[in-house]
């Protein structure tokens, strides 16, 4: 089954609010195996909705509207639906008692705009909406199915989720679907799609494989549809199964799970602790070990040595090594790792220095020129990467990358 969205308002139009609701939407609908065709945002003028609902009726079996019903002149919708479905407003009488019910509650009277909320059109089901006062509109017409929703982002996904998925459920047109997702990272995106063209080329046809690249890693997303859930599920898994025989090094999780999450799992399944000292990163790393729930049960701290003073007196980077060899280079790197492990107690240590510009590069040493490095009792390692000149993508890519470095010597003192 496909869908569309049709989000109405100027507001959206010219940046005022951002467009949520469709991406809530998306989300369940994909969930529930109805795919989402496209997503159109309108004006607030009758004609230009009614030229949407006509082209969405030629592409997709539902179409779904947000926005518009509300109590005042801009809210048009309900009018455009009546034009387009041949009929006309009357008053529906349990929503009236609905909306006196709930203004009776707040010590509110009711006036002519909250009453004109309980006019619908003839020919629509209405659907209760318990969490607001405008109600849900659902029309049929020939093999589509049309919903006009409230645009209040609660008071939408209430309809959506007791109203709306029940019902196209109910239809047995919509198919199975199963999502999971394969989190990388250490490869770009043309590189890892390199890798795995003999296996993206073998994939089932029912299986589609999306790339999702941002600065922190690369997603691959794997949908299959069918009939049966269960099935799409085994049938992913044994997929996923040869992905990790071909980049094994290069996978940290999958779904929602985050490097951080991953890392403090293996931490605190042995007992261990962790440490870190940043400098270019700038406390980023300390802030995405500090978003995982628990995390006190493995994280030590963190020193922002930022300076070479700080560098020196809280982490005990010897002057001669900044002398000789500068900030940004693998022995200042291997002195800050093993100056936070040993100043903060802990197992392992993590270090970044670099520069994460845009200012502060030369020949030598560009812009996005980054050390990192990990120290644990066994040792200490060190890597140089330069990532570009964008200050902000330069500092999320060391740490990812700074943490996916740790990963792996855990991973490997740890099993």
């Amino acid at each position: 089954m496909k869908a569309e969205i049709i989000t109405i308002g100027d507001e959206i139009l010219i940046g005022q609010i951002i467009d949520t609701n469709s991406a809530w939407i998306a989300e369940q609908f994909n969930q529930s195996g109805i795919e989402i065709y496209q997503i159109t945002s309108v004006h607030d003028n009758h004609q230009h909705i009614l030229e949407a609902l006509k082209k969405a009726e030629e592409k997709v079996d539902l179409v779904i509207m947000t926005g518009g019903l509300g109590p005042t002149k801009d809210d048009i919708t309900k009018y455009a639906l009546c034009d387009y479905f041949n009929t006309k407003l009357v008053f529906h009488q349990p929503t009236f008692e609905h909306i006196k019910t709930r203004f009776t509650k707040l010590n509110i009277d009711v006036n002519k705009l909250n009453r004109d909320q309980a006019l619908v059109p003839e020919s629509c089901t209405v659907l209760f909406n318990k969490a607001g006062t405008a109600p849900g509109l659902w029309f049929e017409k020939k093999d589509t199915y049309f919903v006009s929703l409230p645009g209040v982002p609660f008071e939408m996904k209430y309809l959506v989720e007791s109203e709306i998925l029940p019902r196209m459920r109910a239809t047995g047109k919509v198919n199975a679907i199963y999502h999971k997702t394969v989190l990388t990272q250490g490869l770009p995106e043309s590189m890892l799609a390199m890798k795995l063209e003999e296996w993206e080329d073998s994939l089932p046809q029912n299986i589609k494989l999306a790339y999702l690249p941002s600065p922190m890693a690369v997603r691959l997303r794997l949908s299959a549809t069918g009939n049966n859930e269960n099935d799409l599920r085994v049938l992913v898994e044994a997929e996923i199964e040869k992905l990790q025989k071909i980049i094994p090094d290069y996978i940290y999780g999958y779904n929602s799970e985050t490097m951080t999450e991953v890392i403090g799992q293996m931490l605190k399944n042995k007992g261990k602790t962790l440490a870190v000292a940043e400098s270019c990163t700038g406390g980023y790393i300390s802030h995405l070990i500090t978003s995982v729930p628990g995390c006190s049960d493995f994280y030590k701290g963190s020193v922002t040595a930022y300076s070479n003073d700080i560098k020196e007196k809280i982490i005990g980077v010897k002057s001669s090594t900044l002398i000789k060899y500068g900030a940004v280079s693998e022995d200042v790197a291997k002195e800050m790792a093993i100056g936070a492990m040993q100043v903060l107690n802990a197992d392992f240590a993590l270090a970044t220095t670099g520069i994460a510009g845009p200012g502060g590069g030369t020949s030598e040493k560009p812009v996005g020129t980054v050390w990192l490095a990990v120290a644990s009792k066994n040792g200490v390692t060190a890597q140089k990467y330069v990532f570009g000149d964008n200050r902000e993508r330069n500092i999320s890519r060391s740490s990812q990358t700074a943490l996916q470095m740790l990963r792996r010597v855990v991973l490997k003192e740890l099993q």
